[in-house]
């Protein structure tokens, strides 16, 4: 069908620029799914995600979350048995694991010396089990300071400075590793888009990128504008956090994914993996992801 003119700029005022067909790729975070997989009584063992993500929404990669796997707690050797029957069971059912998430693991920009130290060391445990596990990417926080520091011009720029050592080493470790080191917008500095602009700046590394989230921003931050900030630095991965749906039109009702989707893709030009991220609790954890992935395919053409 022959677009007009008018209908082009009809197109574009609603945030949905005539565009080709998208080339991008769904994925699934394991958090989608902390409901119901996890180390708990009850609860599905996170060595059956990689067939659950095949066999119920035919998603082909999947992002883990390390404190849900059974044996987080261990050292990288002791833990290879474990990692090679997860590895075993993503291969028979032709899943990539494409990063871990790492939480708990310490601040990388803690105020004391020791500490920053220590979180360092326990982080690189996770570039060996990302390597291992053919991921590219471990996502890790920046922590270390109150949730507000951004407000703080002097107090932000101390915490940048003591946390630029720790993120390059972990860079430098990545090179040997093959991996990137990616933050997420994740609470405190971490979500304002202009501390990570001045981190990114600061720790100035190939390997030092984003992981964009469209929902973990503070209340009333605009998404959109934060989104387009970050996704200059994000190369191997973004996160698609949703929470409900219209039942009608399948659109995600907090967010415009449309607005979204064009940001990333269009404007960026970002052709990787856009992971689905949900966290709503009107819907099941398996109808979310169906219907975050149904929305994500439904923006591709």
């Amino acid at each position: 069908m022959k677009t007009t003119g008018a209908a082009a700029a009809g197109a574009a005022a609603l945030g949905g620029a005539v565009h080709a067909a998208r080339d991008y790729k769904i994925s699934l975070a394991a958090w989608s799914l902390h409901r119901t997989i996890g180390t708990e009584t009850g609860k599905t063992p996170m060595l059956d995600m990689p067939k659950m993500s095949r066999q119920e929404w035919d998603i082909e990669g999947i992002e883990l979350v390390n404190r849900m796997l059974a044996e987080f707690d261990k050292s990288f050797p002791d833990m290879k048995p474990y990692l090679d029957k997860l590895a075993k069971n993503a291969a028979d059912n032709k899943v990539s694991i494409l990063l871990t998430m790492v939480d708990g693991e310490g601040n990388i920009g803690d105020e004391k010396e020791d500490a920053r130290k220590d979180a360092v060391t326990r982080h690189k445990k996770w570039l060996d089990i990302c390597e291992y596990l053919g991921c590219h990417s471990m996502r890790m926080n920046w922590a270390g300071a109150p949730r507000d520091i951004a407000k703080d011009a002097a107090a932000l720029d101390a915490f940048i400075q003591r946390s630029v050592p720790g993120f390059r080493e972990l860079c430098e470790y990545g090179d040997k590793k093959n991996q990137y080191v990616i933050i997420e917008n994740h609470g405190g500095a971490s979500s304002d888009p202009a501390a990570m602009e001045k981190l990114m700046a600061a720790v100035d590394h190939p390997r030092f990128g984003t992981l964009p989230d469209f929902g973990n921003f503070p209340q009333g931050a605009d998404i959109y504008d934060g989104i387009d900030r970050l996704m200059k630095f994000a190369h191997k991965a973004v996160s698609a956090k949703c929470h409900d749906f219209d039942d009608s039109t399948g659109e995600e009702t907090k967010m415009d994914y449309s607005r979204l989707i064009a940001n990333v893709v269009d404007k960026h030009g970002y052709h990787g993996y856009i992971g689905i991220e949900y966290e709503g609790d009107r819907l099941s954890e398996a109808e979310g992801i169906k219907r975050c992935k149904a929305l994500l395919e439904k923006l591709k053409a």
